[in-house]
């Protein structure tokens, strides 16, 4: 892969494949380095809120500054474990970390998708941050519908403030798209699972299958 990125992040709501698209990323070229999500790089201050009432910590006694300080922080440390000569695979980069918080800051503080993102922003400041390819899978590009199919794939009903936060996560992500955040948006709507990694990688700089494996 020529002048491959220091990271490739695959970004999205829950259940549009990520981890799958990945694992797939993983096992085509030995120059990736699996990073995975930012609690695993800074596993203290997660395993602490989660300890009690997750969900509670998250929508209801938290502030904005630290939940994003948090995300950021583990960001960060994630960043610091990429070797070099290597592209870090990350589930969730720097603008779907930036997109939870700020649908966080929504639902819980009451504010508009506008203001959410600007609160975040502010604390999120200019830290630099290394170059990163991120491709933004979505379920469909229309914002209900997009929150119904992956409702749908949780197999169990979302309940509490849950719903209303992804319902909000997906607005969020399309408005990240008008903004020109990421890299590359994938449609997933209607699509076969391989379909969608030849696009993921097309995007990311490697050849797509030509004889119909899923590679």
């Amino acid at each position: 892969m020529a002048q491959a990125p220091n990271f490739v992040s695959l970004n999205g709501p829950d259940n549009v494949g990520k981890t799958t698209h990945l694992v797939r990323l993983a096992g085509r070229w030995d120059g990736f380095q699996p990073l995975g999500a930012v609690h695993e790089h800074d596993p203290e201050p997660w395993t602490r809120v989660a300890s009690d009432d997750y969900a509670r910590w998250w929508f209801e006694i938290s502030t904005t500054v630290e939940l994003t300080e948090m995300l950021l922080a583990g960001h960060a440390k994630r960043a610091a474990a990429h070797e070099a000569g290597r592209t870090g695979l990350l589930d969730r980069g720097l603008p779907m970390l930036l997109a939870v918080a700020t649908a966080t800051c929504v639902v819980k503080d009451g504010l508009t998708v506008g203001e959410a993102f600007n609160t975040v922003a502010g604390i999120a400041g200019s830290r630099a941050t290394a170059p990163e390819t991120s491709i933004l899978l979505l379920p469909s590009l229309d914002a209900e519908r997009s929150y119904a199919i992956t409702s749908t794939r949780e197999g169990r009903p979302w309940t509490g403030i849950y719903p209303a936060y992804q319902k909000t996560l997906h607005a969020v992500l399309l408005d990240q798209v008008d903004r020109g955040t990421y890299t590359a948006v994938v449609d997933c709507e209607a699509r076969s699972l391989d379909d969608i990694h030849a696009d993921v990688l097309g995007h990311v700089g490697l050849p797509r299958p030509t004889d119909g494996s899923p590679r």
